[in-house]
This record gives structure tokens, C-alpha cells and sequence, in this order.
């Protein structure tokens, strides 16, 4: 009752009095322009606003664009280079997860994916926070927080307060909302800022108060942004929906609260059965993005400050680092003699397994994201539209296919003389291993690029290959022909979660909704032989299913490790070994041990 008399306080107040406030601010947010759409015009007319108005500076919180392409980048820069006031970018959710320049392009544009400015007596700041190159919660790289805590130490003196801006809000899907929490609560921050949700709504965090704006466009031809004025003599701060064309009106008036408190996180129940046993052996000081590659020394990744890494397995220490210039999201390619790095800043790279040290590389003309395959001396690494098969030993391309529409993300298969891979063009396809001829081509039938079967490893048998992608469908496809033999989106809501039996005769699924289902891959229909629920809750991180020694091996979108036993269908595992996503799982060759990394950073084993 108190909080409300307040708030009813200020709103007398602002009607007998006409305030003059210290900071104004435009905030553009989820415009998802595309060249020719309804929204590029309406960014034209509310940046002709802005300019006409006495905004003070413009922050823009993400979802520029729809699929993060540079083409889609270039032309909305280009539209809001035409603003006069001082414009600050950091990308969202669509910039992020199906990047063509792997999240390079944005940076090339903007100088940066966070940002950080004084407005009198007020600090701002802003970073990114993902997801990045891959379906899963938002997520703030444990650099930038590392960044965000040096950086407000060094610039907020007595007296000064501090506002702060991400795509998303601060709540659960923000993966570490709690790492970020602690670091904002150590300074006087008066409001956090972001979109995403495509509606208003305030919130309070451990105190913080929250803001979510509006979009640019809110359906029904309601098209607009939000201006806000900030009164750090008055201490009150004001938020208007700013309709194109129409005057603001008044969404939020409120006072900053910096009486913080501390909210308990949920105690997570683990459950491991004996005979398991989990636990961390490496935490890196950046995020890790990657998969996992293990050899009977190491374990070698790739994280967000662009370093490849070789931790020794016994003594947990670094043994080599080599930087590249942007963030790897490719698990290094392990072979006898080297071990192959394909960047984000497009290339391959030989690197000498033993040293670390640069052998020899390739320059592509997009990046890698993808994770390649050695088999038989050859490399099988897919590109931006391109796939390549290379001699590891020689550092020679054996052959290029090149007709491809968008990137590829996902390991291939590569059995008997087949390679077979998706990309994000709505395609799968199959190549002849020696050649690199095309076998076939199947397509979902999709328009959109972001429901194409680029980061699932398919599961491959003696005659059929099935896959499951962001349609939400379960397919398979006659080995042979590419043609589709059954299409099942009903049953259940499957995403990019795939595995198989060591036998090939079941393949297992991750679904929406936290249950692991079997299929049967030798059946003519679609057949749901089994199915239990993983405990995960709501669910589509894209980690890669193991089947390992009769055990079921699956990761979660918030660090959960769920193993099934295979014959019981029983879960026998279920540990939280950390809050943010589980990239995949990789099997230690020498002792059968199981490792596998989480964003925030971390490596785990799993041993029996």
C-alpha cells in the first residue's frame, strides 16, 4: 500500500508541475528489420522523430534484424547512421543465434557488443548477452562480467548512479542472471533495461527495478519505442510509449530503489546412482561455446576470448593456448600428429598437437562454426556454404561442394562412402565421400532459414537417416534417394537433441518439454517405442544425445546432466553441474570416462 501511495505521490506531482529533467533517452528495441518490410519504414520515421526532439542520447537493446546476416546488419546500420543524437547498439537474440559472420560482423559495424558512457552524473552500460551461435538462454560471457565489475568500480564516484541495458531481463531466461546480480548490486543501480518480450512490463530483481519496452512493432499498425526521462535531483524516472506520430504517453513513473536484498536460489535435488561419479575438474576465465575433443592427454577447447586450449587431464593445467581473433564456437579437430582449429575469423588452422604453435593454415571467405570429423586421414569440415574434405597430413583440399545457401554448424556423418550434413538453408544433405559429389538433397519445405536442420547430427543407418530440427519434426529419409519416408510432428515436440542406440536401431530424442523419447529407426511408420521424463522442465538446448556402455547421456538449456539407463529406461543421474547450457559430451578413449563443458565455462567428467 505504501509503494502504491508513492507511486500515486508522483503522478499528483508531475500533473501540477512541469519537471525539467536531467537525462532524456530514446530506446529502440526488437525492430527485426529486414530490407523491403513494413519495419524499415517505420525505423525511417521514428529515427526523423528522434532527430526532431530533444532526446538527449538513443540506446538501441537489441534484435536489429531477424536472422543476424550481414546484408540485414549493413542495411539497418545504414538506416540509423542517419540519427543526429549519440546512438549506442548492443545486439540480441537474433543478431546472436544464427549469425553468418559467427557474431563477427555486428562488432565490424558497432565496435563492440557492449558499451559504457557517462551522462553527468550517471553511469550507462550495456553488454550482450547471447545466446550465442545456438538455441539456449540468454547468456552475459564471464568476461564481460569480469568487465562489468572493473569497469564500474573505476567509474562510479560518490554520488553517481548507474542505469543498465540488455536485450533481455533480468530473470531466469538469462541463464547466470544471478552472477550479473551480484556484480549490479554492488553499485547503485537505479534501472535495468530490455527487451525481447515484445511487451511492457515492470519487474524487480533482488531489488533492481526492471523495465521491459516495447518493440517497434506491437502489431495492429502500433508501431513505436520508448522514451524515458531520468531526474537523478528529483529522483524519479519516467517511461513514455512513444507511438510514431502521436504524442507519449505515460507508461511507468517511479522512484529508484537501492534498499537491494538477496533471493535464495531453489535447492536442486541431485540424484546419483552408484557406481556414477560427477565432478568439475577445469573452470576456465571466459565462456566456452564448444564441444569437447579428448585424446589419452588432453582436453582440448575453444572459448569466447578466441582461445584454443590443451588441458592436461591429470595435473588440470593448461598445457598450450593459441589466440585467434574472435570466439570459436568449432571443437578442435584432433588427429595424430596436429590438431585443427576451425575460427571464427575464417580459417583453419593446423596447430602442433604437442606445442600449441601454428603449422599452416587456410583462409576461407566466411567463418567456421562447425564441428568437423576425421576419418581415414581426412578431414570433413563444413563452412559458410561450403563443405570441404581435406588430406590432414598434407594440409590439401581434396575436394570442395560449394552449392550451399547458408553455414553449417553440426558435426556430419561420415559412414561407408557417404557424408551426410545439414545447414542453415532448410537443407540435408549427402555426398559422395570421395568426390564430394551430390547423392541428394532433402528440404523441409520451410521459407525460413531458422527452422533448417543446421546443428543436429543426424542418425545414420545401414538405410535410413533421421533428423530433428527447429520445426519441431521428427523425419526420416531413405538413405539412398533422400527421400522422405515418414514426417511425425505431433507426438512429440522434438528440436535439435538427437542421438542412437550402439546398434542403430533406436534413436533417441530430447523434446520441448524435458522428455527423452525412443524411436524406432526400422520401423516403415513413425514409432514411439519409449519415453521418460528427464526432470529438465521446458527445454531446447541443442546438445548432441551420447550413448555410451548401455547409458543415455543428455544436457540441459540450465546445466542439468541427465543420464537414462538403457534397458530400464530409468534415470539414474540427474545433476545440476552448473546454471548455464551443456554444449555436448565427448568420450575419453583410454578409460571410457565421459567429459563435457558448460557456457559458463566449466568442464566436467563422469566417471563409473
Amino acid at each position: 500500500m505504501n509503494k502504491i501511495i508513492r507511486v500515486l505521490t508522483l503522478v499528483v506531482a508531475l500533473l501540477v508541475a512541469i519537471p525539467v529533467f536531467s537525462q532524456k533517452f530514446a530506446i529502440l528495441s526488437d525492430i527485426h528489420v529486414t530490407p523491403g518490410n513494413a519495419n524499415e519504414q517505420q525505423l525511417k520515421a521514428a529515427v526523423a522523430e528522434i532527430n526532431k526532439s530533444d532526446v538527449d542520447v538513443v540506446v538501441l537493446t537489441g534484435d536489429l534484424t531477424n536472422e543476424g546476416s550481414d546484408a540485414q546488419l549493413r542495411n539497418v546500420k545504414s538506416i540509423l547512421d542517419s540519427l543526429t543524437k549519440p546512438l549506442y547498439v548492443i545486439p540480441g537474440n537474433h543478431e546472436n543465434t544464427w549469425s553468418q559472420s559467427a557474431c563477427k560482423t555486428f562488432n565490424d559495424l558497432w565496435g563492440a557488443d557492449r558499451f559504457v558512457f557517462n551522462i553527468d552524473s550517471l553511469v550507462v552500460v550495456g553488454m550482450n548477452c547471447g545466446p550465442f551461435m545456438k538455441m539456449g538462454d540468454g547468456h552475459i560471457k564471464q568476461e564481460d562480467l569480469l568487465w562489468l565489475d572493473k569497469t564500474l568500480a573505476e567509474r562510479v564516484k560518490p554520488g553517481m548512479k548507474v542505469f543498465s541495458f540488455n536485450h533481455y531481463p533480468i530473470n531466469a531466461d538469462l541463464d547466470n542472471f544471478r552472477d550479473y546480480v551480484k556484480v549490479l548490486k554492488k553499485y547503485p543501480v537505479i534501472t535495468h533495461l530490455g527487451g525481447h518480450y515484445h511487451a511492457w512490463k515492470q519487474y524487480e530483481t533482488d531489488g533492481i527495478m526492471g523495465i521491459v519496452v516495447r518493440a517497434l512493432d506491437m502489431h495492429n499498425h502500433d508501431y513505436g519505442y520508448t522514451l524515458m526521462d531520468v531526474d537523478l535531483k528529483r529522483d524519479w524516472i519516467q517511461v513514455y510509449n512513444k507511438r510514431i506520430g502521436n504524442e507519449p504517453e505515460l507508461m511507468y513513473v517511479y522512484k529508484p530503489n537501492l534498499d537491494y536484498y538477496d533471493t535464495p536460489k531453489p535447492k536442486f535435488q541431485n540424484l546419483v546412482s552408484a557406481g556414477f561419479n560427477v565432478q568439475k575438474v577445469y573452470a576456465d576465465n571466459a565462456s566456452i561455446f564448444t564441444r569437447l575433443a579428448v585424446d589419452s592427454r588432453n582436453i582440448y577447447f575453444g572459448n569466447s576470448l578466441g582461445y584454443c586450449k590443451a588441458v592436461d587431464k591429470a595435473s588440470r593445467q593448461v598445457r598450450w593456448g593459441y589466440k585467434t581473433d574472435a570466439m570459436l564456437f568449432s571443437r578442435p579437430v584432433v588427429g595424430q600428429k596436429y590438431v585443427i582449429v576451425p575460427t571464427a575469423d575464417k580459417r583453419l588452422v593446423w596447430l602442433n598437437k604437442t606445442t600449441g604453435k601454428m603449422v599452416w593454415q587456410y583462409k576461407a571467405a566466411g567463418p567456421y562454426v562447425a564441428d568437423g570429423l576425421i576419418a581415414d586421414g581426412i578431414l570433413y569440415q563444413g563452412g559458410y556454404k561450403i563443405f570441404q574434405a581435406w588430406n590432414v597430413d598434407r594440409h590439401k583440399l581434396k575436394w570442395q561442394y560449394d552449392s550451399i545457401g547458408n553455414y553449417c554448424q553440426a558435426e556430419p556423418v561420415v559412414k561407408d562412402g557417404d557424408v551426410i550434413f545439414g545447414a542453415w538453408d532448410t537443407r540435408l544433405r549427402c555426398l559422395d565421400k570421395k568426390t564430394g559429389r551430390l547423392e541428394w538433397s532433402w528440404s523441409n519445405g520451410k521459407s525460413q532459414n531458422l527452422l533448417s536442420p543446421g546443428n543436429v547430427v543426424p542418425v545414420v543407418t545401414s538405410d535410413r537417416v533421421l533428423i530433428v530440427a527447429p520445426d519441431r519434426a521428427a523425419t526420416a529419409i531413405d538413405r539412398k534417394t533422400g527421400t522422405q519416408l515418414w514426417r511425425e510432428t505431433q507426438a512429440r515436440k522434438v528440436r535439435e537433441s538427437l542421438g542412437a542406440s550402439e546398434d542403430g536401431k533406436v534413436a533417441y530424442a530430447k523434446t520441448m518439454e524435458g522428455m527423452l523419447v525412443a524411436m524406432s529407426t526400422e520401423d516403415s511408420a513413425f514409432n514411439l517405442l519409449w519415453s521418460v521424463d528427464l526432470g529438465m522442465g521446458y527445454e531446447h538446448a541443442p546438445c548432441p544425445i551420447l550413448v555410451h556402455n548401455g547409458y543415455i547421456y543428455t544436457g540441459s538449456r540450465q546445466g542439468m546432466l541427465a543420464i537414462v539407463d538403457e534397458k530400464t529406461h530409468q534415470v539414474v543421474v540427474k545433476y545440476e553441474m552448473g546454471s548455464s547450457e551443456v554444449n555436448g559430451f565427448a568420450v575419453d578413449p583410454g578409460t571410457g570416462d565421459v567429459y563435457c563443458s558448460l557456457i559458463e565455462g566449466t568442464i566436467y567428467k563422469i566417471s563409473r
